[in-house]
């Protein structure tokens, strides 16, 4: 059957001591063009660095050249973890997005790495399609009237409960979620989790909050998460 055939893999049982040619170039072309396809769904809808993007285009292949050199060798695989657990990625860390981009990339060089071109392939066709699908849709997306808000205080302003009659004003909840020194501890910085009732009403709330805080700075903007929350 034709879906027999595609999940076989193209590398023959006898063959696991030492690769052939062919067997390398056919996994190794298909490595490239999954990689291409995989870094083409990244950058769907998506900000991106093109370092990023040529990293995610290659590692099937570099995965896939790995797993072959190990393929049958116990004492091989285990020089190659060794070898691995020494690496420290020196980078900021990714966020999901791109964290789950290179899992993908991952998969699909240890799936042509032991020739199952075909099961590679439609793991990119099945999660690649969701990838974008999920991207183009409202799937996941915020509520436009959740917000974070920050307002700067000068430190002999008493912040506990200062704000409460305007935040119950304008706002469906409002949390304090940090309060921190800054400026050298003249001021302080409260940072509060909103839900506006209405997001036309957000000038007239900071209007009101800029009265109250001496007119010091206050900024309102989409809640941060992940690696972009501030410490």
């Amino acid at each position: 059957m034709l879906l027999d055939s595609l999940l076989e893999t193209v590398i023959t049982a006898n063959s696991a001591a030492g690769i052939t040619l062919t067997e390398f170039v056919i996994c190794t072309a298909a490595s490239i063009i999954l990689g291409l396809a995989a870094a083409g769904v990244y950058m769907f809808r998506s900000t991106y660095s093109k370092s990023f993007v040529v990293t995610l285009a290659l590692l099937p292949v570099i995965v896939q050249v790995v797993i072959m050199m190990v393929n049958g060798n116990v004492g091989t695989g285990l020089a190659v973890m060794g070898a691995f657990s020494l690496i420290r990625f020196r980078s900021v860390p990714g966020s999901a997005k791109e964290i789950g981009a290179i899992f993908l990339a991952m998969a699909l060089g240890l799936e042509t790495g032991m020739g199952y071109i075909g099961v590679a392939a439609m793991t990119l066709v099945f999660v690649g399609g969701m990838w974008m699908i999920l991207c183009a849709t409202p799937f996941g997306n915020e509520d436009s009237n959740d917000k974070e808000l920050r307002i700067t205080v000068p430190e002999d302003l008493d912040y506990t409960g200062a704000f409460d009659d305007i935040l119950a004003k304008y706002t469906k909840s409002a949390t304090m979620t940090q309060v921190k020194t800054t400026n050298m501890g003249s001021m302080f910085s409260l940072r509060y989790r909103i839900k506006l009732k209405d997001a036309k009403q957000e000038k007239e709330m900071i209007d009101e909050l800029r009265c109250r805080n001496g007119n010091l700075t206050i900024s309102c903007g989409h809640p941060v998460v992940g690696k972009d929350l501030e410490l």
